[in-house]
């Protein structure tokens, strides 16, 4: 039996390891896929979006503060595609 994860305890648990998502003009949410059986990290900034999925029992692992690897991997290449295609402007 699957544990129940909370999307708002994931958006948080993404943000603990990525202050900057959510400070720096970079919205985060998830949400769970029930065709692709994962959870969908959707990372917003300015205009420009991107998704991954994460599997459940990496989720359910990094939620247990057991193994947070696999997720801080995937969040942060979206992360940095995101900021790829937004890049902030220097004054």
């Amino acid at each position: 039996m699957e544990k129940k994860i909370d999307r708002e305890e994931l958006c948080k648990k993404i943000r603990e390891i990525y202050p900057d998502i959510g400070e720096c003009g970079i919205n985060v949410d998830a949400h769970y896929d029930e065709n692709k059986k994962a959870w969908v990290v959707h990372l917003e900034r300015k205009g420009k979006s991107l998704d991954t999925y994460l599997e459940i029992p990496e989720v359910e692992a990094c939620m247990l503060g057991k193994e947070c690897v696999s997720l801080a991997i995937q969040v942060g290449e979206l992360k940095r595609d995101i900021d790829e295609m937004s890049p902030t402007r220097q004054s």
